[in-house]
């Protein structure tokens, strides 16, 4: 009678489910909260403070050298690029605007030319308003045509890139111009 009844083997006790009990929702709901404000405040924004300021200062140093890779994400845009290198191609009357600085001299030396002087920079000024327009036009299409409306569009702010790097003195331009000299025209 023993020979008919079947033998069973030991096996290892095997675990039913993943072998630990489901937690409560409370427990895990609490698990899962952190405090919305660190223990240490001060500790943790002067960590972040120091976080942001050697960010700021690797894109700053990059924006002097020229490492278009490590700029922040704005300067990195090809049509920034390409507005950059055509404004540092041309020569921009607005570039000049240090003759401000001399027409302080000449009033203060020779009070007599302070009108004169004034007419002169009035002059200046809308030549280089019209300078800038007429840049503006011209970049504007080359724009359109190589990347599109985007480029262009009112969120983008080109225009107003374009127009305040063509009145800034050339060597205090950041990010610096990629090349040396004037007359490299972006492709």
């Amino acid at each position: 009678d023993k020979a008919q009844e079947p033998v069973e083997e030991e096996s290892p006790a095997k675990t039913v489910g993943k072998g630990r009990p489901t937690p409560k929702m409370k427990q895990a709901q609490a698990r899962n909260l952190r405090p919305l404000v660190p223990p240490d405040r001060k500790a943790s924004a002067k960590a972040a403070k120091e976080r942001i300021r050697k960010r700021e200062d690797e894109e700053y140093e990059a924006m002097r050298t020229g490492d278009i890779n490590r700029m922040p994400k704005a300067e990195r845009l090809p049509w920034r690029v390409y507005i950059r290198d055509y404004v540092d191609a041309r020569r921009n009357l607005g570039e000049f605007f240090v003759m401000l600085l001399g027409s302080i001299l000449v009033t203060t030396i020779a009070p007599q030319l302070s009108v004169p002087m004034m007419i002169l920079l009035y002059v200046y000024l809308i030549a280089v308003i019209i300078d800038v327009a007429v840049m503006w036009r011209k970049l504007k299409k080359k724009l359109i045509e190589k990347y599109g409306e985007a480029s262009v569009a009112k969120g983008s702010r080109s225009a107003s890139y374009a127009w305040s790097r063509a009145i800034q003195v050339r060597r205090w331009r950041l990010p610096k111009p990629r090349s040396p000299k004037r007359g490299n025209w972006p492709k």
